[in-house]
C-alpha cells in the first residue's frame, strides 16, 4: 500500500491510498479506418480518457505502467493458431491489399496498418495488469486500450474487437501461472452489448464466473441472437457459471443496473468466492451513448464498481470495451479510477426506481439461476418489486439514443421519477378503477387458446417459441372462468412475420358473421381493465396509458353496434373489437382486424401466410387441452383455414 503525506493538494496527512496501475499506450491510437473516415470506435476514445484522469491529478496517483505485446502462446489459449495468425500478418505489407476485403467478410470490424500493432497491445496490456494484480504488486488497475476485445471468439474478430483482451487474461491466470493462487475468477461485463466471445470460451469452465447485463430486446440488438438470453447458463461442468441480465429495451439508467447487481452479482460473488475479478467496463451503457441507448451515469458507474470491491480483497482489472460518446467514457472512467483509489465516499442510494421490465428480467434470471446459487431462491418481495417505473414506449429513431439535450433531460428526470410517477398513477388510477368492476369474456381463436400463453398477457412473460415476451396487464388477478364456445366467423392466417412469432402469419377472424364458417374461441372471463391491457399488448402499444383504448361508453357501443374502431387501435393489427353476443349476461368481445384490412387480405393487398410452427404448435396445445379436438383434428383445422382461399 503507498501511504499519501498530504502536501498543498489538501489531503489528509497519514491517508492510505490503494495502489492502483494504469496502461495507456498513444500507439493504440494507430488503429483506424483505413481511409480516416469516422468511426464510433475512434482513437479519440482512449485519449480524452487519459487526458480526463492526466486533468483531475489522478493518473499522477496511479503507478503508470508501460504496455506490453501479447505472446502468442498466451493468445492461443484463447483463440485458434489460424486466428491469431491472420490478426498478426494484417499489418504485413503482402496484407495490404487484402485488408479491406478481410474486413468486408467480418462482423464490424475495420482495419488498417497499424491494427495488429493495437491488438497485441491491448490483449498484453490486459495480461501485463492483471499479472500485476494477482501477484500483488498492485490492488487494482485501468487499462485504458482499443481495440476492444469482449466480442471477439475463438476463431473470429467481430464487433470492433480481436483479440479477447479479458478472456486472454483471464485464462493466463489459470492455465499459465497458477503459482499465483488464482482459482476463481469473476468476469463482470457491464457494455451495453453481450459479451458474447468471453461467454463461449468459459462455456464449459467452472472456474471463471461470467455475468454480462446487457441490452438483448429478445435477440434484435448486438450481437443478436440467443446467446445474450438468461438462459444460457453453461454447460457441462461449467453450468451455472454463465449469468446474462438480458434488458429488454433502451434506456435503463443506475437504478436498473443496481438492482441487478443488489438481487443476482452481489449474493452470486459471495457465494462463488473470486480471487480477482476483470471487469469489462464498457460505457457504451452511459447516457447520451451514441449506440447504447441506455443512461448509466458515472455516479452509477462508480457505485457498480464499488460494490465488487467488497469481493477478492479489491482486486479487479478494468479492461476498457465500448463507449462512444467521448464525454461519457472519459467521466465515467475518472469516477470508477476515484473508486479504485477510495478517494471518496460513495453513497449508494437513489431516488429513482427501475422499470417494470427491469423486475421481470431479474425475476426470470433468478428462477433460472437459483437451482446452481441458493441465494437467488427466495421470492422477491412485493414491496419491492413494486417499487418501479413503468416500462418506457420505445421510439423507433436513427439513433438507438438520446442527443446530448436529451440524455441531459433524462438524468435531470431521474431523481424525480419516483414523485412523477406517483402523480401518474394517481391520474390514471380513475379509469382503472372504474374498468376493474365490469367482467367481460374475452374471446381467444389463436396461441391465445393455450392458457400458459394467455397468461402470458396477464401476468407477463413468455412460452416456449415466442421470440419477445409481455410485459403483462397492471392487474395480474388469473380469469375467473373458461368456456369454449363456436362462432360464425372465418378464421385465417396473414402478415409476413409477428413480433411474438417471428416469420409466419397469425391469426385473424373475418369482422363480419357468415353461417357457413365456424371458429372456435376459447373465452376467459377478465376485467374491462384487463381486456384494454391486451388489446394494447396485442397491438404493440404502452399498457401504461393515460386513457383506456375502450371505456364503458365504448362498450355499450360495441354491444349495439357489434364492431367498434377505437382510435387508439385503428391502424394497428387489431383495430377492430367485436362484440359476439353475451353469456351469463356479460358481453363477450374479440380482437381482429378492420373490415377494411380484411379486404386487403382478401385482394392479396396485405399477404396470407400459414402460421408459424411454434405458433400452431401453441394454437393446437389450446384445442387439444381444451378438449375441442385431437392433435390430429386440431392440425387438420389449422391447415383447412390457412389454404382455403378468402
Amino acid at each position: 500500500m503507498a501511504i499519501n503525506y498530504g502536501d498543498c493538494d489538501g489531503k489528509v496527512v497519514g491517508k492510505v491510498e490503494r495502489t492502483v496501475g494504469l496502461i495507456y499506450d498513444e500507439t493504440m491510437c494507430k488503429h483506424d479506418t483505413p481511409d480516416g473516415e469516422d468511426h464510433p470506435e475512434c482513437p479519440d476514445r482512449i485519449r480524452v480518457i487519459w487526458e480526463k484522469l492526466q486533468l483531475a491529478g489522478v493518473s499522477q496517483r496511479c503507478v503508470v505502467l508501460g504496455s506490453s505485446k501479447a505472446e502468442d502462446k498466451h493468445l492461443q489459449l484463447v483463440h485458434t493458431k489460424d486466428h491469431v495468425n491472420l490478426v498478426k500478418t494484417l499489418s504485413t505489407k503482402q496484407k495490404d491489399y487484402r485488408r479491406n476485403k478481410i474486413a468486408s467478410q467480418l462482423n464490424s470490424i475495420y482495419l488498417n496498418g497499424s491494427s495488429s500493432e493495437a491488438a497485441y497491445l491491448a490483449a498484453g496490456s490486459v495480461v501485463k495488469l492483471a499479472e500485476k494484480v494477482a501477484q500483488g504488486e498492485l490492488d487494482s488497475g485501468f487499462a485504458i486500450v482499443r481495440p476492444p476485445g469482449h466480442h471477439a471468439e475463438t476463431d473470429e474478430a467481430m464487433g470492433f474487437c480481436l483479440f479477447n483482451n479479458v478472456a486472454v487474461a483471464a485464462s493466463y491466470l489459470l492455465n499459465e501461472r497458477p503459482d499465483l493462487g488464482v482459482n476463481k475468477i469473476l468476469i463482470v461485463d457491464w457494455d451495453v452489448h453481450h459479451g458474447n466471445g468471453t461467454q463461449k470460451m468459459f462455456w464449459k469452465d467452472p472456474r471463471v464466473l461470467f455475468f454480462s447485463v446487457h441490452r438483448h430486446e429478445y435477440g434484435s440488438f448486438y450481437p443478436a441472437g440467443d446467446d445474450g438470453d438468461y438462459d444460457m447458463v453453461g454447460e457441462g461442468l461449467g453450468e451455472g457459471f454463465n449469468i446474462n441480465v438480458p434488458w429488454d429495451q433502451g434506456r435503463c439508467g443506475d437504478a436498473d443496473y443496481l438492482a441487478a447487481w443488489d438481487h443476482i452479482l452481489i449474493p452470486v460473488a459471495r457465494e462463488f468466492n473470486p480471487d480477482i475479478i476483470l471487469l469489462s467496463a464498457g460505457f457504451d451503457a452511459a447516457i447520451g451513448d451514441p449506440l447504447g441507448g441506455c443512461r448509466v451515469t458515472p455516479y452509477g458507474y462508480s457505485v457498480m464498481l464499488k460494490k465488487l470491491m467488497e469481493f477478492a480483497h479489491g482486486k479487479i482489472v478494468m479492461a476498457l470495451e465500448g463507449g462512444y460518446n467521448l464525454d461519457s467514457i472519459a467521466k465515467s472512467s475518472l469516477a470508477c479510477v476515484e473508486v479504485l483509489l477510495e478517494d471518496k465516499e460513495i453513497q449508494a442510494s437513489s431516488e429513482a426506481y427501475p422499470f417494470e421490465s427491469t423486475w421481470r428480467v431479474i425475476q426470470a434470471v433468478r428462477k433460472r439461476l437459483c437451482a446452481y446459487w441458493p441465494s437467488l431462491a427466495d421470492e422477491l418481495s412485493w414491496k419491492l418489486i413494486n417499487q418501479k417505473v413503468p416500462t418506457p414506449i420505445i421510439l423507433i429513431s436513427s439513433s438507438d439514443s438520446e442527443t446530448e439535450d436529451d440524455a441531459q433531460g433524462l438524468l435531470d428526470q431521474m431523481s424525480k421519477l419516483s414523485i412523477e410517477n406517483h402523480q401518474v398513477d394517481t391520474a390514471r388510477t380513475s379509469w382503472r378503477a372504474d374498468l376493474a368492476k365490469v367482467d367481460v369474456w374475452y374471446a381467444s381463436f389463436g396461441s391465445n387458446m393455450w392458457k400458459p400463453r394467455f397468461l402470458c398477457y396477464i401476468q407477463g412473460g413468455l412460452v416456449e417459441g415466442m421470440k419477445k415476451a409481455c410485459v403483462g396487464s397492471m392487474d395480474k388477478s388469473p380469469p375467473k372462468e373458461i368456456v369454449w364456445k363456436t362462432f360464425p366467423h372465418r378464421l385465417f392466417f396473414g402478415r409476413e412475420s409477428s413480433p411474438s412469432w417471428g416469420v409466419g402469419g397469425v391469426g385473424f377472424a373475418n369482422p363480419l358473421a357468415n353461417h357457413n364458417d365456424q371458429i372456435h374461441m376459447c373465452l376467459y372471463r377478465i376485467t374491462l381493465e384487463q381486456f384494454n391491457d391486451v388489446l394494447c399488448q396485442e397491438n404493440c402499444l404502452n399498457v401504461d396509458t393515460d386513457l383506456p383504448v375502450i371505456d364503458l361508453a365504448g362498450l355499450q357501443l360495441a354491444e349495439n353496434k357489434g364492431a367498434i374502431i377505437p382510435e387508439a387501435v385503428s391502424n394497428s393489427w387489431y383495430g377492430s373489437v367485436v362484440c359476439l353476443g353475451k353469456e351469463c349476461d356479460i358481453p363477450i368481445l374479440t380482437m381482429t382486424c378492420t373490415l377494411s384490412v380484411f379486404e386487403k387480405f382478401k385482394s392479396g393487398e396485405i399477404h396470407l401466410r400459414p402460421p408459424a410452427k411454434a405458433y400452431a404448435n401453441t394454437f393446437i396445445r389450446g384445442l387439444v387441452e381444451g378438449g375441442r379436438f385431437s392433435a390430429e383434428e386440431a392440425e387438420a383445422y389449422i391447415d383447412k383455414a390457412a389454404s382455403t382461399p378468402l
